[in-house]
């Protein structure tokens, strides 16, 4: 996930290069003489990569539009603190200043994806960065409940 403006630019950039890489290898593959299937496969795992990489950058845009997903049972809560704080601007910088913590605290627990963070801190957190849960609770069918 990426999580900051920084990353945000440089995965851009690798992005760019990593195409033009691409062409540039498929070239060089055709004029070895192999096949559309072998170039394919020698260069599909790449691709996947690629792929993943345009991902990330696509959810970032979308969290820093402030689109978030559903969240499930608190499932997702720490991604879903670290694009509230994209949504509102905040760097993780500002974000410590604003929680009276150092940077690279933040920055920690953004890695970590939140796991193992408190509802208090949570909810410390949603106030500051402005942002609301609601949630709808219901019962699940007998046959669909997990055993612990």
């Amino acid at each position: 996930m990426i999580r900051t403006e920084f990353e945000y630019r440089r995965t851009l950039k690798r992005i760019e290069r990593s195409e033009q890489a691409f062409r540039e290898e498929e070239t060089k593959l055709k004029s070895q003489g192999l096949s559309r299937e072998q170039i394919k496969r020698m260069l599909d795992p790449g691709r996947a990569f690629h792929a993943q990489l345009k991902s990330e950058v696509q959810t970032y845009e979308r969290l820093k539009r402030g689109e978030f997903d559903e969240l499930r049972n608190l499932a997702g809560i720490g991604p879903l603190l670290i694009g509230a704080r994209l949504a509102s601007g905040l760097s993780q910088r500002d974000l410590a200043v604003r929680l009276g913590v150092h940077e690279s605290q933040v920055s920690r627990d953004e890695h970590n994806d939140y796991h193992g963070i408190t509802v208090d801190r949570a909810s410390r957190l949603l106030d500051m960065l402005g942002i609301e849960i609601t949630t709808r609770v219901r019962k699940l069918p007998r046959r669909s409940r997990k055993t612990a």
